[in-house]
């Protein structure tokens, strides 16, 4: 049996293939190793993973995981898949690669991640072979669901917010300004808290202010990272995430208007990268 995973910064959606062909999904947290270290990954998945799973039973495992960039992260994430699937060929990539082989397959071009992170690469049919770094939420991730909520939290704090915005938004979080600091600076996971507020957005759609905000985060991601790609133009926008499929026409329009034509924007990869798999071992 195989077992194929995407993992972002948030969830995790795993694909079991048994010895018949058939596939079967479950999903856990996201195990980021810049915010999260082997044993906490380890009993996250001995606390999520579906207890009928017969881990024994797994003999190769794919996982491409958000931080999964550098030799280390990698082991950080690989030695927890090793301790729960003890049986198993343990693979493990950049969530990017994996955003690149469910958008394009065996095909060249460019794709992007636009969720919880940014990230973004030109990508030859089998590997990234281009990647402007998108510097993860402190510095960069334009354009992600922690680009948006950081604004919107600014905003919030500053009264910033138009008219009835500003007390919808205090009265759907009840979040006062010493709390969303611990939340940011002592509490784990600040990344996932920012973006937990992209979704107020998407549900005040309708207020100008909220489509301002993402138009201006997808603008910045094209300003800061995409326009810089070597003839950008050339290729087709092709993107992954919630933030991209829920904000699509958003997106469109802006890719539209740097020149790019688009491609595929999909939620979530994991159906592509099984179907990928399955392409390969046929």
């Amino acid at each position: 049996m195989i077992i194929i995973a995407d993992g972002g910064s948030t969830k995790t959606s795993w694909c079991l293939i048994d010895n018949a062909g058939t596939r079967s999904y479950f999903s856990s947290e996201g195990y980021n190793p810049y915010f999260i270290d082997t044993p906490g990954i380890v009993a996250s998945m001995e606390g999520s993973l579906p207890a009928t799973l017969d881990r024994s039973g797994i003999t190769e495992l794919y996982y491409y995981g958000a931080g999964c960039s550098t030799p280390e992260k990698v082991e950080t994430v690989a030695s927890a898949m090793r301790k729960v699937f003890t049986a198993a060929n343990v693979y493990v990539g950049h969530d990017l690669l994996a955003a690149a082989r469910a958008l394009l397959g065996l095909e060249q071009g460019f794709a992007a991640i636009l969720g919880t992170g940014t990230n973004s690469c030109i990508y030859d049919g089998k590997d990234v072979v281009y990647n402007i770094d998108s510097l993860a939420y402190f510095l960069g991730d334009e354009g992600s669901g922690s680009f948006i909520g950081k604004r919107l939290l600014r905003d919030y704090l500053r009264g910033y917010l138009p008219d009835g915005l500003q007390e919808i938004f205090r009265d759907t979080y009840k979040l006062e300004k010493e709390e969303i600091f611990d939340r940011l600076y002592n509490q784990p996971l600040p990344n996932r808290f920012l973006a937990s507020f992209a979704k107020f957005t998407y549900e005040n759609r309708n207020i100008s202010y909220c489509r301002e905000v993402v138009r201006d985060g997808f603008e910045a991601f094209f300003q800061n990272l995409v326009v810089h790609y070597p003839n950008y133009q050339d290729y087709t926008f092709n993107c992954v995430g919630s933030v991209a499929y829920n904000f699509r026409d958003e997106l469109t329009a802006v890719a539209n208007s740097h020149g790019m034509k688009v491609g595929k924007i999909i939620q979530a990869p994991i159906d592509d990268l099984v179907d990928y798999h399955t392409v390969l071992t046929k």
